[in-house]
């Protein structure tokens, strides 16, 4: 996902936030808190080198990640709605900004692997220093920031599926093939797929996007009508062995299993497989 998709024009005129889910700070400091902590426990079974390593220029540290999404508090909340706060480090807005013209210059994308120091602890000192002054800062800002802080969450939410696709490109490209998390870890590795079970969708007009006042992205609206042919959609993502079972059933060989752009791209790429998948033995 590119960060991309949180646009500039997304922190003039947030649509976030309902009046009633305004009112409840109590609930928005839980969410806060707990999406926060989720970053940090995705970052946990990574060293400080994890952390530190950019395996290509689309890719981010960890350790970047972690500041970032604090720096966006820090930046747009923190910096001109709290009275009295101090920024945690001048530099940080030089070395953590994004994309985000408005607020200065930034250190350039491709070259954030290079930012060893600050170091993994320092950044969460800096988290958790930001983290200390969000909780009060929920209690008593405007309402009208309530939407401002949801949209940050969100964008944090973001920064969490990069953080793992980007540690898992960089583990992709170490030749000692290091696991994120084993099976003891991951409990819910071991378990098995649900049924499939397949729900019928009947041709006629449908509409999509998002409806409602709860929080959206500016690309996921407005609501509109679509046409969609007779289709049929599974209950449930394929699992790794129904996967198994289309590579041995050679679907990476069948043209009549592939729109032409997508056969085009398998025999231009030499595709056998996903991503980050390794050939053991013959199928």
């Amino acid at each position: 996902m590119p960060e991309s998709l949180t646009r500039e024009s997304d922190l003039i005129s947030p649509n976030t936030l309902s009046q009633g889910e305004s009112g409840n700070r109590a609930r928005l400091k839980e969410r806060y808190l707990r999406i926060r902590s989720e970053t940090d426990a995705l970052s946990a079974p990574l060293s400080a080198e994890d952390q530190t390593i950019q395996s290509m220029p689309d890719a981010s540290p960890t350790k970047w990640h972690r500041a970032h999404t604090t720096w966006f508090f820090e930046t747009f909340l923190l910096q001109p709605h709290a009275e009295g706060y101090e920024v945690f480090d001048e530099t940080y807005n030089y070395l953590f900004n994004s994309y985000y013209e408005a607020v200065g210059e930034r250190h350039p994308r491709p070259q954030r692997g290079m930012i060893t120091r600050p170091g993994v602890d320092q950044i969460g000192h800096y988290r958790a220093y930001v983290d200390e002054a969000m909780t009060l800062f929920i209690d008593n800002c405007a309402d009208d920031l309530l939407a401002l802080i949801e949209l940050g969450l969100n964008h944090e939410q973001q920064h969490q599926e990069l953080l793992v696709t980007d540690i898992k490109h960089a583990f992709s490209l170490n030749p000692t093939w290091p696991v994120y998390k084993t099976r003891e870890q991951n409990p819910a590795a071991n378990d098995s797929a649900p049924e499939l079970r397949w729900h019928d969708i009947t041709a006629g007009l449908y509409t999509i996007g998002h409806t409602g006042e709860g929080f959206a992205f500016d690309n996921e609206g407005p609501a509109h009508n679509v046409f969609l042919h007779d289709a049929r959609i599974a209950n449930r993502p394929v699992s790794i062995g129904e996967y198994l079972d289309f590579i041995a059933d050679g679907g990476y060989r069948r043209a009549e299993l592939w729109l032409s752009d997508g056969w085009d791209t398998v025999q231009r790429e030499g595709w056998e497989a996903p991503a980050y998948w390794d050939r053991e033995g013959t199928l």
